[in-house]
């Protein structure tokens, strides 16, 4: 049950952070609501997970790691940000950093 949290934690994240530029700097209403839903939802559902098991360094690891990565992806086809090659070498360094975390965490055990 953590990972399902994690999980509406980083979509509830996504869609936040997705609807960010449509607030037009907090100036419009809904957009704005919902991005502050979004936000509560995910940080409701990350601390859940972490209350279910889940070491924080661990899933705070890798609900940002996946957000920040899906939010490039996001950004590139919906939004028509340029993917440059400095940002995918940035998501492989995150999703490198993430694996070694999850790594180094299992032999702790």
């Amino acid at each position: 049950m953590p990972y399902v949290l994690l999980a509406l934690a980083i979509g509830a994240e996504l869609l936040a952070t997705s609807l960010m530029k449509a607030t037009d700097g907090f100036s419009k209403l809904w957009p704005t609501i919902a991005v502050l839903v979004g936000y509560v939802v995910s940080f409701v559902a990350l601390a859940q997970a972490i209350k279910g098991g889940l070491q924080v360094g661990m899933a705070y690891a890798i609900w940002s790691a996946v957000g920040t990565a899906a939010i490039v992806a996001i950004g590139a086809a919906f939004l028509d940000e340029p993917v440059t090659l400095a940002k995918v070498g940035g998501i492989i360094l995150i999703i490198a950093g993430v694996v070694v975390l999850n790594l180094t965490g299992a032999e702790a055990h």
